[in-house]
């Protein structure tokens, strides 16, 4: 990819990586990333916004060309897929001044050794002129860490959003498609956002009313359209649930699948969208994504040591920690001569303040009567979605 130009003197020039299918050994890529660093020229001053990944530092330096001056590079977020390759920038143009927010400053004398002289911290708010192009610096911290940082450019109405609104999504697109990116956005949300709904509910606060033209994410396309953005984080954030179950499950000789199979169709029978995963081999970010809507979470799991499987641990430690909206939350638990595994369950997703439908807990092979408290449960779970409004 060659740089692109999103506005007169603000031009793309970070790093499409369409190969890597792992990031931060825990979240897949199947669409591949990019590292997204944006130059902004003025008539005066030169600033580079974020690096990129260590390992995409060549096509990073390639696209800066024959670059003589930089005055400024703005660390919007410490996280190495951003800031790896400042120590490289900083030995090419040794005369650059960094500008961080002011947690940033520690934070990136801890994770990529800069620090002194050259780091200065600037307020929320505050304004740096280039010539011609405003840097108005606005604070949207625990988007995802604490440091972070977004950037208005008024003049031109670009907003450099930093991982806000961000997507895993290659492309060679400059702007994205929004049939495209909605899904990569939503998966992005799910896996890293999600947690920090509160906060991100105040940063929208702060970056919507600004009356931005384009907004430039440090991963993905960028966004010709600035209100999807907000709308989807809107939705995302505070929108009700949908009338959905996701039925995460292991099943080790057969026994935990008869009960999904027949809570599937339960369900489906009663007008309930399902959503089904297996775990073993799973994409989790596939998991997350639908958590991102599902009103209740059925996790089937067999008994392991008197304790469930431990992907449905994994699984659930992770449901707990992203905080979706899930309102109610049941199991379906089978085990062979003894189990504590549905407490097990129950305390693993204990955060969620989700309410208990009476799980079902089988001892070997489902028999009909087992079968007929998994109706049982459907029929709950389908009262309770009722009750909600959710149907």
């Amino acid at each position: 990819m060659k740089p692109r130009e999103l506005a007169p003197g603000i031009r793309s020039v970070g790093a499409v990586d369409w190969d890597r299918r792992m990031f931060d050994m825990l979240i897949p890529l199947p669409q591949g990333t990019s590292y997204n660093s944006y130059l902004v020229t003025g008539a005066e001053k030169t600033a580079l916004f974020d690096t990129v990944d260590p390992t995409m530092t060549a096509v990073l330096f390639e696209h800066l060309g024959d670059l003589q001056r930089l005055d400024y590079v703005v660390v919007q977020h410490v996280e190495q897929d951003h800031s790896g390759s400042l120590p490289a920038v900083l030995a090419r143009f040794p005369g650059a001044q960094v500008l961080c927010s002011s947690r940033a400053v520690d934070m990136l004398a801890t994770h990529v050794h800069v620090s002194g002289d050259i780091v200065r911290a600037v307020a929320d708010g505050e304004e740096v002129d280039l010539g011609g192009k405003t840097l108005r610096f606005l604070y949207t911290p625990w988007a995802h860490w604490p440091e972070t940082m977004s950037t208005f450019i008024p003049e031109d109405g670009v907003l450099l959003s930093c991982d806000m609104f961000g997507s895993h999504l290659a492309t060679s697109d400059l702007i994205g498609d929004e049939e495209e990116i909605q899904p990569a956005a939503k998966r992005y949300f799910a896996e890293i956002m999600m947690p920090f709904g509160s906060m991100l509910r105040k940063n929208l606060e702060k970056v919507e009313p600004l009356g931005a033209r384009l907004i430039g994410p440090s991963h993905g396309p960028v966004y010709g359209r600035p209100q999807l953005a907000f709308d989807l984080y809107r939705e995302w954030i505070d929108g009700p649930p949908h009338n959905l179950v996701l039925i995460p499950y292991v099943s080790m000789h057969g026994s935990t699948k008869v009960m999904v199979d027949r809570l599937e169709g339960a369900l489906v029978d009663r007008g309930i969208k399902v959503e089904r995963l297996d775990l073993q081999g799973a994409d989790l970010g596939r998991f997350a994504f639908s958590l991102v809507d599902a009103a209740t979470i059925v996790a089937g799991a067999p008994t392991v040591l008197q304790q469930p499987h431990p992907l449905m641990r994994a699984a659930l430690m992770l449901a707990d920690e992203l905080k979706p909206k899930a309102r109610f939350f049941s199991a379906l638990v089978s085990y062979g001569w003894a189990t504590k595994a549905l407490e097990s369950m129950i305390a693993a997703v204990a955060d969620l303040k989700a309410e208990l439908v009476e799980p079902v807990v089988v001892k070997g092979l489902p028999t009909a009567e087992d079968l007929a408290s998994v109706d049982a449960l459907a029929a709950a779970i389908a009262a309770k979605h009722a009750e909600a409004g959710l149907v």
